[in-house]
């Protein structure tokens, strides 16, 4: 009886973790959505526990650090293993680097380019060697965090899980951003910051439909990680007086101040990564000749050493001389750009955070104003971080609500809203990147945020033309060209000489509107052509080829195969095109409202 009994359990299970149905569960119902995104959940807080496990092991391993001890906060005296650990780092990364150049050709995708290019599809195989050189990178000291790798990951697992379940476009971006959202989550144990990291930094709006699972995602996935390891990223602010209007004059200053400063930063790491190209150093050596710089300046101070979590609360907990909180941010803003410019992986999620606080306090001790007021250098240290981390990740609520959970104080949070605004608008008059998408204008992208622009590069002329075209040779005469298209059937003809090559368009109604008198019979057909330089190639999208048409003044236009060989692949109209742009257009702001 119970053998029974158990076989029609694990029959039942066969049948609800069968992936047909899960699919259609999950393409039919918004419940379904966010039980994929509660899965994702689990994954990410896993993720992320195993990534942070292995690198306190590494770290306690390399450096001989003890179990509750943090790197950056740690007293380590051998000065020969500060200045080593991070050149074998480099070396073992530059390997791997040298590996994957023989293996690997296509570049490696991130969330933001996934949501934003290519419909939430990541590479599961790209993100655990993502993740790996991450862990190689702040293992052995380089001054990055672990944030890109616990995102990347997470990702990644969710858009293989959103592929095996073959969601639509739409629900594969919200999937990711579910994976990002409990991957941050999970790291600083606050889910209000990885919701909103998600629908500001990786699906890029905010919608009824993406709430309940996102935000399902990152609780799930911050319950995990309590489950599973120990630890909690709140900052004690201690006691102050009531927050007054005046304090948010020096709050709104130092978010201009931090938006500076964070341009600076993403500039400096671009220069950087400038020079190492230019130079004739090989990319698999460059990140050992990184290491010795960042074991350089960790000789000074191990504090820049990783990410900065014990270096923070260190330098939060006690009072820090101007000269040295000047000296320490220095270094650490030196460190992370080497570390990042020279090809160590990671990014500056952490970095920025432990900066901010380092000008927060350096802008309370040194405003004569402030000594008078009730607000405490820690408070101003809360402010700064934040700001300087929206400079350089972005995300203004993603930031508030991070100032918000490590703190617990709603009156700070408010300062810091009005702090991170401020930091947000002069950053995107000024400059109008983050360091995200700073990157990816250097590398020829044009995107600036994880909006979807994929598909309009998906909606291109080799899938909108018509390939059942009336072609004829250049050479044959008028009245050889009346008798092969009689008047009405058709509207153009695509003229090709002997090689195949475009030789240019004729209207046909044209040819016959023309009167055949006395003064037109020196008329030749070569007297009709048109658009002999205008024509559209296959790889154009719809927004290039709707351009091509306006500067043309044509209404539809021959599709060539390239521009040296002009092979006639094709023929597209204006108004078919416009039609179905207006179309994907008017869906994707349907997505958006949550319509469908």
């Amino acid at each position: 009886m119970l053998m029974k009994l158990d076989r029609r359990r694990f029959r039942a299970l066969r049948v609800f973790l069968d992936p047909g149905r899960l699919r259609v569960l999950t393409r039919r119902s918004e419940i379904g959505l966010s039980l994929a995104g509660a899965v994702v959940g689990i994954a990410s807080g896993l993720a992320v526990t195993g990534m942070s496990f292995v690198s306190n092991e590494l770290h306690q391993m390399i450096f001989g650090i003890a179990d509750s001890e943090r790197l950056s906060s740690s007293d380590i005296d051998d000065k020969l293993l500060l200045l080593t650990a991070p050149v074998i780092g480099g070396a073992l990364l530059g390997l791997l680097l040298f590996v994957l150049s023989k293996r690997r050709k296509k570049p490696m995708v991130d969330p933001i380019e996934a949501n934003a290019l290519h419909g939430g599809r990541l590479s599961l195989t790209d993100s655990i060697i993502v993740a790996v050189q991450n862990l190689i990178s702040n293992g052995f000291g380089a001054s990055v965090g672990l944030e890109a790798g616990y995102t990347q990951l997470a990702a990644g697992i969710a858009s293989k899980f959103g592929l095996k379940l073959q969601l639509r476009r739409s629900d594969l971006r919200i999937l990711v951003g579910c994976g990002a959202a409990g991957a941050i989550a999970a790291a600083f144990n606050a889910p209000l910051t990885g919701a909103f990291y998600a629908f500001e930094l990786i699906i890029g709006t905010y919608t009824i439909v993406s709430l309940t699972p996102v935000v399902t995602s990152a609780i799930v996935s911050t319950l995990v990680a309590r489950l599973l390891a120990e630890g909690d990223f709140t900052i004690d602010i201690g006691s102050f007086g009531s927050v007054v209007p005046a304090d948010y004059v020096p709050a709104l200053l130092l978010g201009v101040f931090c938006a500076g400063v964070g341009i600076l930063i993403m500039q400096g790491v671009a220069f950087i990564e400038e020079v190492a190209r230019k130079s004739s150093i090989a990319p698999a050596f460059r990140p050992a000749l990184g290491g010795i710089i960042v074991g350089l300046l960790a000789m000074i101070s191990p504090q820049v050493l990783s990410a900065g979590h014990g270096a923070l609360h260190l330098n939060l907990s006690r009072d820090v001389a101007i000269p040295a909180l000047i000296g320490l941010f220095l270094l650490k803003s030196l460190a992370s750009a080497i570390s990042i410019g020279s090809g160590f992986r990671g990014g500056l999620f952490f970095a920025s955070l432990f900066m901010g606080a380092l000008l927060g306090k350096l802008f309370a001790y040194c405003g004569p104003y402030f000594a008078a007021t009730t607000l405490t250098p820690a408070i101003y240290a809360v402010v700064g971080m934040s700001s300087l981390a929206v400079a350089v990740i972005g995300g203004p609520l993603t930031m508030t609500f991070l100032a918000l959970e490590i703190t617990g104080d709603f009156p700070i949070t408010a300062l810091v809203l009005a702090a991170v605004i401020t930091s947000s608008l002069v950053v995107r008059s000024t400059f109008g990147y983050s360091f995200a998408t700073w990157r990816f204008h250097l590398r020829g992208e044009s995107i600036r945020s994880a909006h979807d622009v994929g598909w309009i590069r998906n909606l291109t002329v080799d899938k909108l033309m018509r390939s059942d075209v009336k072609t004829a040779k250049s050479g044959i005469s008028l009245e050889e060209f009346k008798k092969a298209f009689p008047i009405g059937s058709t509207q153009r003809v695509i003229l090709v000489e002997e090689s195949e090559k475009y030789a240019g368009l004729v209207l046909v109604p044209e040819i016959y509107a023309n009167p055949t008198d006395a003064q037109d019979e020196g008329k030749a057909l070569a007297d009709f052509v048109r658009y002999r330089n205008d024509f559209l190639q296959p790889q154009m999208n719809a927004r290039q080829a709707a351009a091509i048409f306006d500067k043309s003044e044509s209404e539809a236009l021959a599709v060539v195969n390239n521009l040296i060989e002009r092979k006639v692949v094709g023929q597209l109209s204006e108004s078919h095109t416009l039609r179905r742009y207006s179309e994907e257009l008017d869906r994707r702001r349907r997505e958006v409202s949550g319509e469908i």
